[in-house]
């Protein structure tokens, strides 16, 4: 992807407070959703033009490319915008373990108890 074409993709998204906007992480090959981070615009410029995902750490104010410490890497298969530009949905060849508790998505065995809905019910 060219650099105009990678800047004019930022110019079109809205970051929210603090410059930063939600990007949703999903096994390409699966469909799970594996975590949620945050990306700045500099963030989302590492990760469309370098095939590796980068977000941006709120708790230490710093860039990551998920996988540099732990080796457990996300490769960019595809990124979307949501239909306000506001949220970021990547979809990412998943190596290893996605949460930094080592359980492949940030989601596993974290259910909460809710009614279950039916649209037959209504």
């Amino acid at each position: 992807m060219s650099a105009e074409a990678v800047e004019a993709a930022i110019d079109g998204l809205k970051f929210g407070e603090g410059g930063l906007m939600p990007a949703m992480v999903q096994d390409a090959e699966s469909g799970n959703v594996l975590m949620l981070a945050w990306m700045d615009a500099e963030a989302v410029r590492r990760t469309l033009s370098t095939g590796r995902v980068t977000y941006w750490s709120r708790s230490r104010g710093e860039y990551w490319r998920k996988g540099d410490t732990s080796g457990h890497r996300q490769y960019v298969q595809s990124v979307a915008a949501d239909c306000d530009g506001d949220t970021l949905l990547v979809r990412v060849v998943q190596i290893g373990a996605a949460c930094h508790t080592g359980s492949r998505t940030c989601f596993d065995d974290r259910g909460l108890p809710a009614v279950t809905g039916s649209p037959d019910a209504d």
